[in-house]
């Protein structure tokens, strides 16, 4: 998922926005979720989430919630998200 922090101006800004939505997301969901690119810029970043069951409706279900979760904290713009889901 890729978010743009428009009102941020620093990068300890940032990441005390990406702590609490990260916070917020594990305790309400429990899943893993994680920023994993562009770290050094202060109004963009990129979110891994991930979460792990044995039933794919119920995995895309949690992750459509988690996306929703995240464009409504009002404290980010989602420009992009993207779910992938791997069988094993």
């Amino acid at each position: 998922m890729e978010i743009f922090l428009h009102e941020n101006f620093s990068l300890k800004g940032k990441r005390q926005v990406l702590r609490s939505i990260v916070q917020r997301a594990r305790k309400r969901f429990n899943i893993s979720i994680s920023e994993v690119e562009d770290h050094d810029l202060w109004q963009k970043a990129v979110l891994g989430i991930c979460a792990v069951g044995n039933d794919r409706q119920h995995i895309n279900s949690l992750l459509d919630q988690v996306i929703n979760f995240i464009e409504n904290t009002q404290l980010t713009d989602v420009a992009n998200s993207q779910i992938e889901i791997i069988n094993f």
